[in-house]
């Protein structure tokens, strides 16, 4: 069974760091009832859900993917670009550390889990405000004996490479042409997101589906066109955090 590790969201959620969209307010409760059907939805997708408790003093806290990702053979422990975010990967040292041998990225690297996509033996690292060449050359040094190629990517004008482009499955990856060069890309099938939906290109796959935000609907429908199986969630509140489906859990 996949373990997925969560938190519950801060109360201090509103001051949230945002690097590319206007600030708006935040229902907390409403944000906590998405998050709530999102860890149902992982659990009826079959996944074992560890639900850390909330970090008050840490507003991003909610958003786990960005301090760490995991390979079969280590999970790698990041250190996030927003100063503001670097405790958090205190808590999920803790958490992970019963699951694989853990590497850590060290100063002055960066590196948010938000801007790690990870294809077979190749390892996508977004050259984002939050990730920076230093880690890509870390990151490189830490995995080379397990036989990974580690690839930095420019990015135009988004938060993370997840923001720009996701896996669907093992040959397929959603993607937004405007913020990644898809040349990155060349050897998987490109599903391109409906122009008018410019945040779209993040999905999760999760046992054979793909969970999706509801506010993208022409792309879904693109998804479920090429013949996957998509479960959609609401997680308007979190996207006010710049939040995303692959941001609030990490899959085990």
């Amino acid at each position: 069974m996949a373990i997925a590790i969560t938190r519950e969201i801060s109360s201090r959620f509103n001051e949230c760091e945002i690097t590319h969209i206007d600030r708006t307010p935040i229902d907390i409760n409403v944000a906590r009832a998405q998050h709530r059907e999102y860890t149902k939805t992982l659990e009826k997708l079959g996944c074992q859900v560890i639900e850390l408790p909330e970090a008050p003093d840490l507003p991003d806290s909610v958003f786990v993917e960005d301090t760490a990702f995991i390979l079969p053979e280590v999970a790698v422990i990041t250190r996030p670009g927003a100063d503001s975010r670097k405790p958090e990967t205190e808590s999920i040292i803790q958490g992970l550390s019963p699951y694989r041998p853990l590497v850590h990225i060290t100063e002055p690297a960066t590196v948010d889990g938000g801007d790690v996509l990870v294809l077979g033996k190749n390892i996508y690292v977004g050259l984002s405000t939050r990730s920076n060449s230093t880690a890509i050359e870390q990151l490189q040094n830490l995995l080379n004996e397990y036989g990974y190629k580690v690839v930095g990517v420019e990015l135009i004008e988004c938060l993370h490479l997840k923001t720009a482009v996701t896996c669907v499955d093992e040959k397929n990856l959603l993607i937004n042409k405007n913020w990644v060069d898809p040349s990155y890309f060349k050897s998987y099938e490109l599903i391109e997101i409906d122009p008018s939906e410019p945040y779209a290109a993040n999905c999760l796959p999760v046992n054979g589906t793909i969970i999706y935000p509801t506010s993208f609907p022409k792309t879904h429908l693109r998804l479920e066109q090429r013949g996957f199986k998509v479960m959609t969630v609401n997680v308007d509140e979190l996207a006010k955090a710049e939040g995303a489906v692959t941001c609030c859990s990490l899959i085990v």
